[in-house]
């Protein structure tokens, strides 16, 4: 079926069961940021294929809504799908619940399935239904009835980390857990955050592209641990491990039914993290207390062997993307035939000889000017542009290693870039060099340190749609919380930085149709050591990642004297500890990549 296709069938079964409005959130029952194909149902029915977005079909309208990031993209491939781009903003009034509001008559009946709305979206969609007076239905999978080929429920293996890469054994995890449910004064805590899952185990898993995770549930009480995972992925010694510390496995499946059956329990819920269909599960028998989930927190505070061994990972990263590099330049030297294609498959090769690397962390961007301004661009046969000319070319990747996971962007100049392209990659350098020179009070409220970011470029009447950090798992998902450096973001209990956080530093600059710019490295917070200590303890953010940042295209002119020693020091680093293991052309890039910058 096309998509066209899709959509009516979709409306006809809505006829059948009286719907008004059904809504297809981009989720799975853990709200994942990436899905198993199982869950792509948005995907499925739309074409659009970003990580976000939402679904709302009626019989005389159908919508995406996306934000910024997505907007550019969306709009080609919705491009007669009969969907409608909805364009998601700061501005409350842009939600799809706020169209719902506005567009939906008195005594409107809404679908969405409970599996895949967390209970913090199902209370804003509840207040929209009040206003309205409308129903709301929950328990309807209606792209199940039309999606004939749906892929199932991956069943990978789920493997033990390998040992003493773990700062603390699986028993003191749930130790902390457990500690943490006296604090909130509860008996019980339910998970379905894989990532966390996978942290409290100690095992990571291969259900999700890019995600080293495995779909489960997890339920731990002041005397009992329960996983809910398909038994078919584990095998005899990871069952055994998992046996050890008393840890009962009930089918995957049996998750919400099994939930039914506890009573009198105060059980501890994400409301951001935890499907409707469990929390329903719930309700009728326990009393819920919503917050974060404490392992959320602890797992994003790296302990000092964790960072450790992701600096190891980024020594290796390093080395894979210097050979890269330096293979790049000797191809665009030689004006060889070039696409974004290429880019993606040699930086992944070179990143597949690294020991203990498992599979990228997302899927490569490589963008070629105007292709560089879409900030999620992907590069298909269908759709990928030649790298010739003159221009930039945007390199947005990372990788999986067992020791830890790696994400950075750089931009390479090909031919002779404009004078407007060098300008504005020097005032997106400026301000990534503004955020990696922060000083900051400990506990201090990630979202309001992107305003350091940005004002070099809002200086100058200019901004970016994206945040400018966001939190980076440890072996783990790419992209993790509660920290994150966007002035969009809500400020919350947990929004304060903390030492061992990693974040990403990338600001941005796109300009649609032409050209796009990005500089991304990892930092670590890290305790500013100060003599006088009166005002509190500080933080400031180490650069993990070992990659040369491109000169050719630097206005030094705009750099301030701080700039260029911030610069000059970082590449020393990276010279320092990537040239021991580098060699012939390689070596040679590196040290040309790296030589100071002269002081104005």
């Amino acid at each position: 079926m096309n998509t066209a296709e899709k959509l009516q069938q979709l409306r006809d079964l809505m006829r059948q069961h009286h719907i008004d409005a059904y809504i297809i959130m981009s989720a799975d029952p853990h709200m994942s940021e990436y899905l198993p194909e199982y869950w792509k149902s948005r995907q499925w029915l739309s074409g659009f294929d970003g990580s976000v977005g939402t679904l709302v079909v009626c019989q005389d309208f159908a919508g995406l809504w996306v934000d910024g990031r997505y907007w550019l993209q969306a709009e080609k491939q919705l491009q007669g799908s009969g969907f409608q781009l909805q364009k998601l903003s700061h501005d409350a009034k842009t939600t799809h619940t706020a169209w719902l509001a506005q567009h939906l008559e008195s005594g409107a009946r809404i679908a969405v399935d409970g599996q895949s709305i967390s209970i913090q979206h199902y209370q804003a969609l509840e207040q929209v239904a009040q206003e309205k007076s409308a129903e709301i239905c929950h328990e309807l999978d209606l792209i199940a009835e039309i999606w004939e080929d749906r892929p199932a429920l991956p069943v990978k293996p789920v493997r033990l980390t390998a040992p003493g890469l773990d700062a603390c054994s699986r028993s003191e995890k749930i130790a902390q857990i457990r500690a943490a449910l006296v604090e909130h004064k509860v008996e019980a805590h339910f998970i379905s955050a894989v990532d966390d899952i996978a942290w409290i185990l100690n095992c990571r898993g291969q259900d999700v592209e890019y995600n080293p995770i495995f779909l489960a549930h997890l339920l731990i009480t002041t005397s009992i641990v329960v996983l809910f995972i398909d038994r078919a992925k584990l095998s005899d010694a990871v069952e055994s491990a998992l046996s050890l510390d008393h840890i009962e496995i009930v089918d995957y499946q049996h998750s919400a039914a099994y939930l039914a059956t506890l009573e009198h329990s105060t059980i501890l819920l994400d409301p951001a993290k935890v499907s409707l269909l469990h929390y329903r599960a719930l309700a009728n028998r326990c009393q819920i207390k919503f917050d974060l989930n404490p392992s959320t927190l602890l797992k994003a505070q790296k302990a000092a062997t964790e960072i450790a061994h992701i600096r190891h990972a980024m020594l290796k990263d390093g080395i894979a993307l210097c050979q890269f590099f330096s293979w790049l330049d000797q191809v665009l030297a030689q004006q060889q035939a070039l696409t974004e294609l290429d880019i993606d498959r040699e930086i992944t090769a070179y990143r597949a000889k690294q020991d203990g690397f498992i599979g990228l962390s997302f899927a490569t961007i490589a963008g070629f000017n105007a292709n560089g301004a879409l900030p999620h661009y992907r590069a298909t046969q269908q759709h990928h542009a030649h790298i010739q000319g003159n221009g930039l070319l945007l390199i947005d990747s990372g990788a999986q290693y067992l020791d830890g996971t790696t994400d950075i962007t750089r931009v390479v100049p090909v031919g002779i870039p404009t004078s407007e392209q060098c300008r504005d990659y020097t005032l997106v350098l400026k301000a990534h060099i503004a955020l990696a020179r922060a000083v900051f009070p400990e506990a201090l409220a990630a979202p309001l340190l992107d305003a350091i970011c940005r004002q070099a470029l809002w200086q100058h009447g200019l901004d970016y749609r994206h945040g400018t950090g966001h939190g980076v798992g440890y072996a783990l998902n790419v992209h993790e919380g509660p920290q994150v450096l966007s002035y969009s973001a809500p400020i919350t209990a947990y929004s304060g930085l903390r030492p061992g956080m990693i974040v990403s530093n990338e600001p941005g600059l796109y300009h649609s149709g032409q050209y796009g710019i990005r500089i991304e490295n990892l930092v670590v917070n890290q305790i500013k050591a100060f003599a006088e200590q009166q005002y509190g303890t500080f933080l400031c953010f180490e650069t993990l990642t070992l990659c040369p940042i491109h000169q050719a295209p630097i206005v030094v002119e705009l750099l301030s004297q701080d700039d260029i020693q911030w610069l000059n020091d970082y590449h020393r680093k990276v010279r320092q500890q990537l040239a021991p293991h580098l060699d012939g052309a390689a070596l040679a890039w590196l040290i040309q990549q790296t030589q100071d910058i002269a002081m104005i």
